[in-house]
């Protein structure tokens, strides 16, 4: 495990080798520091779960009954947390990254999986880059197996929720789910879960979909004065919400919320349509960029 740190004038950020995890995401000005991603707990601990943003890879959410047929073969997929029957959100934020690069502005780190209870075979890299007021996240996948898979991308970042806080993410439709967390049936969108416009999070149990975002976002907090815009490649045409309960996550106070760019819906290996996982063939990589500009008044 290490931690490594860039910082400009306007932004500090933190990243560690565990989990490939955005540890701390920082608004500097002067002395004062504002998180930007939610503060992660002190001391030694380096858990993704506790993290400011994981990367997920090969691909984010889960699949149904942890099967899924592609070109005329069947794979299967063990779950990867004790709490959860799924193989959930790929490797990437389990496994234990190196550090591959790094400059006063930014940091590049890389990770072979070649594991079991998996098909996928992998290389993946994330880099990290600050310009101002701007922090550049970039995730690439290239198949090292022997045969051609469905490959996403995506990140799940954990946000500051305050009393103000407000979320403007416009899209097309939502996924409502059933009691594994797995999408059932395609709705418009309508409710308290409208982002066309700002509007606050709902305090109650969120953990939903969203298809054909145009990969703009803008979350505020007034409390502060602050603003983070979200600018995302288009191969993440998708996100993902999630608000927590304190019935299923003791201890939760409504204090963030998530905002997951994904390239992909969840469960997409068992769509027709494949959802917008890529096919790579042996040796094919995919790649994105997501970027998060602060703004101050």
């Amino acid at each position: 495990m290490a931690d490594i740190e860039i910082a400009n004038e306007a932004l500090g950020l933190t990243v560690t080798t565990t989990g490939g995890a955005i540890w701390r995401f920082l608004s500097l000005s002067g002395d004062v520091e504002v998180p930007l991603f939610r503060e992660p707990p002190q001391g030694p601990e380096r858990a993704a779960l506790k993290s400011g943003c994981f990367p997920l890879v090969p691909f984010g959410n889960r699949v149904r009954d942890n099967r899924f047929s592609f070109e005329g073969r069947k794979h299967l997929l063990e779950p990867n947390m004790d709490w959860d029957r799924h193989y959930l959100h790929g490797d990437g934020w389990t496994g234990e990254w190196r550090l591959a690069g790094r400059t006063k502005t930014e940091i590049v780190l890389s990770l072979g999986h070649r594991g079991t209870g998996t098909p996928y075979a992998y290389d993946a890299e994330q880099r990290f880059s600050l310009a101002g007021s701007t922090l550049t996240t970039t995730l690439s996948v290239t198949n090292c197996g022997e045969f051609a898979l469905p490959f996403g991308l995506g990140w799940h970042p954990y946000f500051p929720l305050t009393k103000g806080t407000t979320l403007k993410a416009a899209a097309r439709s939502y996924w409502a789910e059933d009691s594994s967390w797995l999408p059932t049936t395609e709705h418009p969108i309508a409710g308290d879960i409208d982002f066309s416009q700002p509007r606050g999070l709902p305090r109650r149990w969120v953990n939903t979909v969203f298809e054909g975002w145009n990969g703009e976002t803008k979350i505020d907090w007034p409390e502060n004065g602050l603003s983070l815009a979200i600018d995302a490649d288009p191969i993440f045409s998708r996100y993902l919400v999630f608000v927590s309960d304190p019935a299923f996550d003791a201890g939760y106070d409504y204090d963030f919320f998530c905002f997951e760019p994904m390239s992909h819906s969840a469960d997409g290996h068992n769509m027709p349509s494949g959802g917008g996982l890529v096919r790579l063939a042996p040796g094919e990589s995919l790649t994105g960029s997501v970027r998060y500009t602060c703004h101050r008044p």
